[in-house]
This record gives C-alpha cells, sequence and structure tokens, in this order.
C-alpha cells in the first residue's frame, strides 16, 4: 500500500500539479458563472446577427457601385460611385467593429472557462490530498495494530475494502485532474489565438479608416478640380490619361534602349539582381490601392492601375527597393507628374511615381536603401500630376517591362 501511494505522488508531481498553483480567484458560484456565460452566449449571437445586416447592406451598395461602373461615364455619376464606396467604408469599418466587439466578448468567456476549470483542478488537488493523507496514516499502522483496534473480523475486512476504494478513487480523481488540465491547455491556446485575432482587427481597423479617408479625398478632389463642371471633369480626364500613357510608353521604350546600354559596361553585371530581394521604398503603410485594383475609382477612365499606392505622407524619404541603374528622372519643379525609374538585374525595373523631390540622377548607380528622394501626390503639388488626390507613392515594379504586382516581392 505505500508503493501505491508513492506511486500516486509521482504522478502527481509528473503531472504539475502540486508543483504551480492556480493564479485564478474563485469568487464566484457555479451558478453565477452559468449566468455570466449565458449572458455572454446571447450578446455574442447579438453581435452575429448584427454583423449579417452590415454584411447584407455592404452586398446592396457593392450592387449599386457595379450597376454605375456600367454606365456612362460623367462627373455625377462618378460622384455617385465615390459616394456609394464611402458609405461601403463606413460599413466595413462598422463590421470590423462589431468583429472586435464579438471576439471581445469570446475573450471574456474564455476567461471565465479558464477560471471555471482551474477551479475544479484545485478541487481535485484538494480532494486527492485529503485522500492521500488518509491512505498515509494507515500505512503507519501495522495489520496487527488494525486488527487490535477493529471489534471484530468484519469490522477489519471492511476497513481494508474501505482503503482499496479510496485507492480506486483516487485513480479516478488523477483521471478527472488530467483531463481538467488538457482542457484548460487547450482554452489557453485558444484565448491566445483569440488575442492575436483581435490584434489584428485593430490593425484591420486602421488601414479601412485610412482607406476611407483616402475615399473622401477623392470626392473633395473632383469637386475642388471641376467645379461640379462636366466639361472641366472631360478635361481633367484626357489630362491625366495622357499623362499616365506618355510615362507608360516612356518607360516601356527605356527599358530596353538602358539595357543594351549596360550590356556594354564590364564594371558592374546588371544582369544579375544582386540583393536578396526587395524593400519597402518607404515605411511600410496602408496600401490604398493595389495592383489591377477592381475597386479603382478611374480605372475606366485612366486604365488598370499599374502599381500599388503606399500612404506616405507629403515628403516622406524614398528609398532604393533594390541596388540598380537610375533610368529616368522626369523631374522639372512644376506639377506634371514626376517619377524615377530605377532599372535591376534579371529583367527587373522599379518606378517610384509623385515624387515631390529627386537628389539621384540618370545614369547613377544607387544602392538598396540608399535616399533617392521625397514622396509627393498632394494635388497641385510639385510632381504630383493631374490626377493625385493625396498624399502617398504610387510604386510599380516590372519584369522585363511590364507592370507586375509589387506585393508578390515586398517582404
Amino acid at each position: 500500500m505505500i508503493k501505491k501511494s508513492i506511486k500516486i505522488f509521482l504522478v502527481l508531481l509528473f503531472l504539475g500539479l502540486f508543483v504551480k498553483g492556480s493564479s485564478f480567484v474563485f469568487g464566484q458560484t457555479a451558478e453565477q458563472i452559468d449566468e455570466e456565460i449565458r449572458i455572454l452566449n446571447n450578446q455574442i449571437e447579438g453581435q452575429r446577427k448584427q454583423l449579417e445586416t452590415v454584411q447584407n447592406r455592404q452586398k446592396e451598395y457593392a450592387a449599386l457601385i457595379k450597376q454605375k461602373e456600367q454606365e456612362k461615364d460623367t462627373l455625377q455619376n462618378q460622384l455617385e460611385i465615390l459616394d456609394s464606396r464611402f458609405k461601403q467604408s463606413e460599413l466595413e469599418i462598422e463590421e470590423v467593429k462589431l468583429e472586435i466587439s464579438k471576439n471581445d466578448l469570446e475573450i471574456r468567456k474564455t476567461a471565465i472557462d479558464i477560471d471555471n476549470n482551474s477551479e475544479k483542478i484545485e478541487k481535485e488537488k484538494r480532494h486527492i490530498s485529503d485522500l492521500l493523507k488518509l491512505i498515509y496514516k494507515q500505512n503507519k499502522t501495522t495489520p496487527i495494530e488494525i486488527i487490535l483496534l477493529n471489534d471484530s473480523l468484519t469490522d477489519f475486512i471492511n476497513q481494508v475494502k474501505y482503503l482499496e476504494n479510496t485507492n480506486e478513487e483516487i485513480s479516478d480523481s488523477l483521471e478527472l485532474l488530467k483531463d481538467a488540465k488538457d482542457q484548460l491547455e487547450k482554452q489557453e491556446v485558444i484565448l491566445k489565438e483569440k488575442e492575436d485575432k483581435l490584434a489584428e482587427l485593430r490593425k484591420e481597423l486602421d488601414k479601412k479608416q485610412m482607406i476611407l479617408e483616402g475615399e473622401l479625398e477623392d470626392k473633395a478632389f473632383l469637386l475642388t478640380e471641376t467645379n461640379q463642371s462636366e466639361q472641366e471633369y472631360r478635361n481633367l480626364l484626357d489630362l491625366a490619361k495622357k499623362e499616365q500613357e506618355k510615362a507608360a510608353n516612356e518607360i516601356v521604350s527605356l527599358e530596353k534602349s538602358v539595357r543594351e546600354k549596360l550590356a556594354q559596361r564590364p564594371e558592374k553585371d546588371i544582369n544579375e539582381f544582386n540583393d536578396s530581394g526587395f524593400i519597402w521604398p518607404v515605411a511600410k503603410n496602408v496600401i490604398t490601392t493595389t495592383f489591377h485594383d477592381p475597386d479603382y475609382p478611374f480605372k475606366r477612365s485612366i486604365g488598370e492601375h499599374s502599381g500599388v499606392d503606399i500612404r506616405a505622407s507629403q515628403g516622406s524619404t524614398l528609398y532604393a527597393a533594390a541596388s540598380g541603374y537610375v533610368a529616368r528622372v522626369k523631374f522639372d519643379g512644376s506639377t506634371a507628374y514626376a517619377y524615377i525609374m530605377i532599372i535591376h538585374g534579371d529583367g527587373l525595373s522599379t518606378v517610384y511615381g509623385h515624387v515631390s523631390g529627386v537628389i539621384v540622377k540618370e545614369d547613377e548607380y544607387v544602392v538598396q536603401g540608399q535616399t533617392i528622394g521625397k514622396s509627393g501626390g498632394s494635388p497641385r503639388t510639385v510632381g504630383s500630376g493631374a490626377f493625385s488626390t493625396g498624399p502617398h507613392l504610387h510604386f510599380e515594379i516590372r519584369k522585363d517591362g511590364m507592370p507586375v504586382n509589387p506585393l508578390n516581392y515586398l517582404p
């Protein structure tokens, strides 16, 4: 019997249940805990229903935007599309806020479950401890003493059976204890996952709020630049389209001619990419417009979006995303569209658009991370071009002269 007690005690040590006590405070009754969980479940269900309502409203605005995009491209129609996008973005923000609230409630519910399981563990530990004390006490008594202490053989047999039942009870309690400990560990993993999700949702909220600001800038830009005149709107679109086409044709033409000249230089092998990968040309920030963005508001008028727009304050420092030769610096200090183009190895090149300042010159070799200029994009500022609605960097990566998705290359 002593060996059995020692074995049980060693199992408890292995489980780590005597080494580390619970850090939770148990002041609630089982009924109070059940009631709190019931209330939280009702609140979570309420948040879920609100989310469904918001998502259905988002679908309505998406359908409206799609319908408007099929209609004639007029100033009024474009303003209505921007209004619908704005309302859609507001709903997306509301959706994320509801997700945050729902996730927060789920975290609270999981924390209660953890407290509840921890209390069960503490209760079983105390129960097993009491049983072990009883066995230890009986082990100090010899069989002859047990016989003498009992009035009859029947009493002696009953006490032996009682001790056997106690051993079985300890074994059962150990199983319950192990199950509770396993459940506790799973709940702690769930809690960590929910906390990580909450942090991601908060980042998503910040991103959507920045996108909303960009949509407000788009509308304000159109109203200011066109003075609500349809003819002014047409003139602005024509100017922007010509700027974009000129820049695109120039980049494609330069790509081939510059590479041919560089191939004749022995000092640096331009045919090989010399870095481990690209870096962000400005501090990593929200992407307000993606590559070939289906929601790009001026896609019908100007064409596909050939890069990504990275949110950046006016005058932010620009860095070379990779080492290479400066093929083109299009910058004259006016409000005309300004950009820098750098040629890299493996048929790759980068373009930095709406620049407000330049500190490199054509035919110069730059290393990755070197400062090359300043970002811009605020309407009617140096280098912004005809159709930039707010401060940002338009960034392109090209492969053999053709635009590719920069997010497939950036870390």
